[in-house]
């Protein structure tokens, strides 16, 4: 089947009109958010007037409907101006992916449509404390009462926590049947979710990040995604679906660096001449491009799979090379952004040191880069 993944004009004049958007409405939050550690609710408000939340969720149901190409771009532009509340859209995705592909008709019918619209937001609950990358090893239960289950442990980790109105959350409901014991749920928050305090984070500062907790909250029955033990195969094939977009915020932050880097080249000036002439620096700056050039064809690559159904089985690998190479790209970026800018680069006078520090997380959330390459060896090897 073909995977082709060339922008159309459609993608191109989506990306010129988002990226103005985001310069002009998104833009002007992003150092208030970081500094003072705030949703950037004004922000949000601007992407929902957008029709953005909807991008990611089927006509069928409320959305756009837009292929992942488009939902890249979006991801990729939000971020080049604002990590965080990039991050803030994509997660609402990640939460109802288990839903789009594995709920039951009267789930879908009852909670996209409110994603799609931005009135309600979701969050997705798979680590723990002692339960990353091991995600076998969860200790969350869910114990079958009646028309209920009994839900009751902790969530580490959890983006948007606190501001969502449901929770996807994955619990052991057969303790003897390892990873095959494990199932998935979808939990209102008003049904008793406790968040703890927010973390206090190097990067991504304003989206909401804590601990859960479940104690001993009903579950109605109707709310278990797909069937009991099938929640290690949900989990990994959301995230499979779901780190191409997390590659395209990495893509974003290294853009939005080297966007930064050049016009600071341009302007400074040292021994009587623009910086943007020495040699050495316009060497970086086009190293950090087609680093990020490299990264954003991967990553569309990734998307193309999805959207055309994954014909051949590629899309673990690729897509966990996709998120990998291009996390890493923008941790190497906006490194040499902040050198490229000198001392300037090291004070929160300019964006390139919340770049930096936004960049990081996307090397470790949605697997760290060591397992995306655990996944990428496994294929290669067997």
């Amino acid at each position: 089947m073909e995977t082709a993944f060339a922008l159309t004009d459609t993608h191109r004049q989506f990306r010129d009109s988002l990226r103005k958007f985001a310069d002009d409405q998104v833009a002007p939050h992003a150092a208030a958010a970081d500094r003072d550690s705030v949703y950037p609710q004004a922000s949000f408000d601007a992407c929902r007037a957008m029709e953005l939340p909807a991008l990611g969720i089927p006509e069928a149901y409320g959305g756009a409907g837009a292929d992942m190409i488009t939902q890249a771009i979006m991801a990729e532009e939000i971020a080049r101006a604002c990590a965080s509340t990039a991050v803030i859209l994509l997660i609402s995705k990640l939460g109802m992916l288990p839903v789009m592909n594995w709920g039951s008709e009267e789930l879908k019918h009852e909670y996209l449509p409110k994603i799609a619209s931005g009135e309600h937001q979701a969050s997705y609950c798979l680590s723990e404390a002692d339960a990353g990358s091991d995600v076998a090893s969860m200790r969350t239960r869910a114990v079958r009462d009646g028309d209920h289950y009994v839900l009751t442990g902790a969530k580490h980790w959890i983006t948007n926590a606190g501001v969502s109105d449901t929770y996807t959350v994955f619990a052991v409901t057969d303790p003897s049947a390892g990873r095959r014991g494990i199932s998935c749920f979808l939990v209102e928050a008003g049904w008793g979710v406790q968040v703890a305090a927010l973390e206090d984070k190097m990067g991504l500062r304003g989206s909401p990040t804590a601990a859960i907790t479940f104690d001993e909250i009903r579950v109605p029955a109707t709310h278990l995604i797909g069937e009991e033990g099938n929640g290690f195969t949900i989990a990994m094939h959301t995230l499979d679906r779901s780190r191409p977009t997390i590659g395209s915020q990495a893509v974003g932050i290294a853009q939005g660096a080297i966007d930064a880097a050049a016009g600071y080249m341009r302007d400074r000036k040292a021994f009587g001449k623009p910086i943007a002439d020495l040699q050495g620096l316009r060497f970086m700056l086009a190293d950090m491009a087609i680093k990020t050039e490299a990264a954003r064809t991967l990553i569309y690559r990734a998307c193309s799979l999805i959207d055309n159904g994954d014909p051949e089985g590629e899309l673990t690998s690729i897509g966990a090379m996709a998120k990998c190479f291009a996390s890493d790209t923008a941790m190497a970026v906006t490194t040499d952004a902040v050198q490229l800018l000198g001392g300037y680069g090291y004070t929160k006078d300019f964006p390139v040191e919340r770049f930096m520090r936004d960049a990081k997380i996307t090397q470790i959330y949605e697997g760290t880069n060591q397992i995306q390459r655990v996944v990428i060896a496994k294929k290669l090897l067997g």
